[in-house]
């Protein structure tokens, strides 16, 4: 997204945050006029990626489609921590499908506006790692197949979390779940299993797919309020750290994510019919190290003596992904 990054400074005040900006620059949260689609409430664990992705999100997907929205949502932590019965946080038109169909039930849901002159209604589809990479892998694919006019958002926390912390087909290399345990030779998730879904969706030739992040919130929005804009079959991945899951201080989930990004390991990138269009660069690369160490999940890769190889497999992967994308700024070319 072309758009002026914003730094913040202390000011000697409390004075901080989107209140320094220019009204047109801050963020739909910071906004008088926003929804508050997904409201307090909810039942989340503290400082839980998800709910902060699903908020500006949501509020953004409604602010672009000035509130003419219907959300589909998976069965999942977005869905249980919001709605526990009889109660819901959700203040918007909002079905619950079952934990492997919300890409058809969405499609669904739109064929039905377009049947009865309600193209003007617009549809989200919504679901955690599980949901999307797994169990809904085939309605998801149907989905961009047939090129519906449906903008799917994966928020990727890298585990079936709500069901216990098992492994899913986005959890990372060599990361300890409760189905992957730090026992063995080689502990935790093997090396070369899992799905990329960003580059799957991009294989289908649909017309937007956008990877997002809570690190980056102003171009989370932007991303979801280009997509709305955009009819067809779009995508967007945000990463959203799991304190429970990954063994995070809850206080560090934005800290942890911005590893992700300066790391290599979570790319930020828009893709327009299978062809990518722009990226985030990176300021100043991070060796991995940086983004594990705060991961209690990766803690085996840390013993006396340090799996110095799982660690090196990990930063390829980075490298890899930073050569691919082309996300090396000069400035971060300079510092490394």
């Amino acid at each position: 997204m072309h758009y002026q990054r914003v730094k913040y400074y202390q000011t000697g005040t409390f004075t901080v945050g989107n209140r320094l900006l220019d009204e047109s620059n801050r963020t739909v949260q910071a906004r008088m006029d926003r929804t508050n689609s997904l409201n307090s409430g909810h039942r989340a664990c503290q400082g839980c990626g998800e709910a902060l992705g699903a908020r500006y999100a949501i509020d953004a997907a409604m602010r672009a489609v000035d509130n003419q929205l219907v959300a589909v949502n998976a069965t999942g932590c977005l869905e249980v921590f919001s709605s526990p019965y009889p109660e819901s946080a959700w203040q918007i038109p909002w079905l619950h499908s079952l934990f492997g169909n919300a890409p058809a039930v969405a499609s669904g849901v739109a064929a039905a506006l377009r049947a009865k002159g309600k193209d003007h209604i617009r549809v989200v589809g919504q679901g955690g790692d599980g949901a999307t990479v797994d169990i809904g892998f085939g309605c998801l694919s149907g989905m961009f197949e047939r090129n519906d006019d449906v903008l799917y958002i994966c928020y990727d926390n890298e585990a079936y979390m709500n069901t216990g912390v098992q492994r899913s087909g986005s959890t990372p290399p060599r990361a300890w779940t409760n189905t992957t345990p730090a026992v063995g030779p080689s502990p935790g998730n093997p090396m070369g299993v899992g799905k990329n879904v960003p580059r799957i969706a991009m294989a289908h030739g649909i017309p937007y797919v956008a990877t997002a992040s809570v690190a980056d919130l102003h171009d989370l929005e932007a991303k979801v309020f280009k997509a709305m804009g955009i009819h067809g079959a779009r995508y967007i991945h945000i990463h959203v750290p799991c304190p429970l899951g990954w063994k995070s201080d809850p206080a560090h989930t934005i800290k942890v994510a911005r590893m992700a990004i300066e790391s290599g390991l979570f790319p930020l990138f828009e893709a327009e019919y299978g062809r990518v269009t722009d990226r985030t660069s990176i300021r100043r690369k991070v060796p991995v190290e940086r983004y594990l160490e705060l991961q209690g999940r990766f803690a085996h890769l840390f013993g006396d003596p340090p799996d110095t190889e799982a660690i090196r497999a990990i930063q390829a992967i980075a490298d890899a992904n930073i050569d691919m994308y082309g996300l090396l700024s000069e400035e971060g070319q300079r510092g490394t």
